[in-house]
């Protein structure tokens, strides 16, 4: 396998041509200057990287990356996949947790690159002693979750530090919202890593943290993590992420107005206590999971029974639950019935799907039905606001690429749009919106910011803060925002523990694991990751110039009155210039 990697400043990434069947391990320079994950992810790119070619070109590569926190901190749990996105053409980033960024840790590599296309359906199995690429031709056409209860008994060893990532049939069928589910409960969800991994004939990657890790030798690590560890745990500071989760949102943005509902027709709705975080703790809660590397236990599973009537016999899937799933197949498609929202979400897991971007073109679809836009021809089911049974159905011919309407809406609502009349109500900000209405400077955010998600600044947050209208302020306040956000994506932390790791803590943490300089650093290393990931998206088509969002959201109400277009219009164009001075090209040496 070698060679091994003795020096910090170096990282050590295993390469891996699957149409050579080939792997090497390269140690590449960099840590000083963009630290790891997405700085590592966008380092990993501008070297294998072929900006200029299609997002499914063999030669692009699809790249896993982790930090230098990983395995030795407390939520130090995500992984940063980058790739070039077939859903918008440009560079793009997923974040994932699972067991996958320990099992990258432990198998002893800082980021995996898979470039190339294997010549079968294969499973590329990676541990520290290990690299093996298996024929798995027939798991074609397999669901995500028979992929992954086969490839335990395929792949089997290094139980509890094995993390197996796989794709659907939409990944398979090219949809451009696949995704790549890890470990069952976490995915790479948005902008179509599973696409570029089923165009690699890759159903899966089963990583093997078979290795040792030895701790660090400074002697202020013990009570630094402690001290870290108590935060986390007993200040009560993630008590919402554990107890109810993220879906203790629904109440709080239904009485601000800010809730989708049936495909942005509305803000609020009174049925909103049926899908409440406590509606689903209290009937369909089974237990709590936490990412490898967590205390937290954020990942809430629910309990789904599925009925056969042939045999009147029924079966109990677990589906793990979060408020924006549960938004994109709730109330933004009128389902208000808890268990069904857990069976639609289970049927786009199966097929691995995005469900955020399923949902809400979902939506798009019943509406533009609604207007005669769209038949039942098309839709091949009877599409309506409310209809579960419809909706289950839905997701899988998407994910199976049933017909011309289904492939289109696969590339998602605006491609669908774009090709049977509908762009005003296209639910679409950069990419199929995130679960939050809450006014212009989200809006304006999701638009234009680097992922197109609602966790590339806290804009949703300062739009429920914030009533007056200062185009300046706003935008200087996502530019910062972003910036201190990607300094933990380089981590790579989970940010739900941002109010954790602050700037100071992370200087401590990177002391303790023997990087004095770059502790010294973080902020012009953080800035030049950030700056990379822009070039990248820019080098790849991306003009923020050129964003738009969509009438729709200048047509809705929140608890600030109506949406003011012109000062979101004011947003959005502030915003990009931004950006575009962030993206720039380097400066002549």
């Amino acid at each position: 396998m070698s060679p091994t990697n003795n020096d910090k400043t170096l990282f050590r990434v295993l390469v891996y041509d699957l149409s050579a069947r080939r792997g090497d391990i390269a140690l590449v320079p960099g840590r000083g200057e963009v630290i790891g994950g997405s700085g590592l992810a966008a380092l990993l790119y501008e070297k294998y990287g072929l900006p200029g070619a299609a997002p499914f070109d063999p030669g692009q590569p699809l790249i896993f990356a982790i930090g230098p926190a990983t395995g030795y901190f407390p939520l130090m749990s995500k992984t940063v996949c980058g790739f070039k996105s077939p859903y918008n053409g440009n560079y793009a980033e997923s974040h994932a947790g699972g067991r996958s960024a320990l099992a990258l840790r432990f198998a002893g590599f800082d980021a995996l690159v898979l470039t190339g296309r294997a010549e079968r359906l294969s499973t590329l199995v990676v541990g520290s002693r290990r690299i093996e690429l298996l024929d798995v031709h027939y798991l074609r056409g397999a669901d995500v979750f028979t992929t992954g209860k086969l490839l335990r008994k395929i792949a089997a060893g290094a139980s509890g530090h094995r993390s197996i990532l796989r794709i659907g049939p939409a990944g398979e069928n090219g949809s451009a919202y696949a995704c790549i589910n890890v470990d069952t409960y976490r995915h790479f969800g948005r902008l179509g890593a599973g696409a570029v991994m089923g165009a690699k004939n890759c159903k899966a990657l089963v990583v093997m943290g078979d290795g040792d890790l030895p701790l660090p030798e400074d002697k202020a690590y013990p009570k630094l993590f402690k001290d870290i560890h108590e935060k986390v745990t007993s200040s009560g500071m993630m008590e919402k992420y554990h107890d109810l989760g993220t879906p203790a949102n629904v109440l709080p943005l239904n009485a601000l107005k800010s809730l989708p509902w049936r495909n942005l027709s509305a803000t609020s709705d009174p049925e909103a206590d049926k899908i409440s975080g406590e509606a689903f703790a209290e009937k369909l809660l089974m237990h709590n999971a936490a990412c490898a590397g967590c205390p937290v236990g954020c990942i809430h599973v629910g309990m789904v029974r599925e009925m056969f009537s042939s045999s009147h016999r029924f079966a109990i899937h677990q589906v793990a639950y979060d408020h924006e799933p549960n938004f994109a197949v709730g109330p933004m498609l009128g389902v208000t019935d808890p268990s069904e929202v857990l069976a639609i979400n289970d049927m786009a897991d199966r097929q691995g799907l995005d469900v955020i971007s399923a949902g809400v073109a979902l939506a798009w679809a019943v509406e533009a039905t609604q207007k005669g836009l769209v038949s039942e021809k098309e839709t091949e089911v009877k599409l309506a606001f409310g209809d579960a049974a419809a909706f289950k159905r839905a997701m899988w011919l998407i994910g199976h690429k049933a017909n011309d309407f289904y492939a289109a809406l696969g590339q998602g609502a605006l491609v669908a749009a774009k090709a049977y009349g509908g762009e005003d109500f296209a639910c679409v900000l950069g990419q199929e919106m995130a679960g939050y209405a809450t006014g212009e400077t989200y809006f304006a955010s999701q638009t234009v910011s680097f992922r197109h998600s609602h966790l590339d600044t806290g804009a949703y947050s300062y739009d429920q803060k914030h009533k007056e209208k200062d185009v300046e302020k706003v935008v200087r306040f996502l530019v910062d925002d972003e910036r201190e956000r990607v300094l933990l994506t380089c981590l790579v932390a989970c940010l739900f523990a941002r109010e954790v790791y602050k700037p100071d803590v992370v200087a401590q943490v990177l002391t303790c694991l023997g990087l004095p300089e770059l502790a010294a650093g973080i902020d012009a290393a953080a800035e030049n990751a950030r700056r990379a990931r822009w070039r990248l998206k820019m080098a790849t088509g991306y003009d923020p110039r050129a964003t738009r969002i969509p009438k729709r959201f200048a047509e809705i109400e929140t608890w600030k009155g109506p949406v003011d277009a012109a000062y979101m219009e004011a947003l959005r164009a502030g915003y990009a210039e931004a950006v575009l001075s962030l993206g720039s090209p380097r400066p002549a040496v």
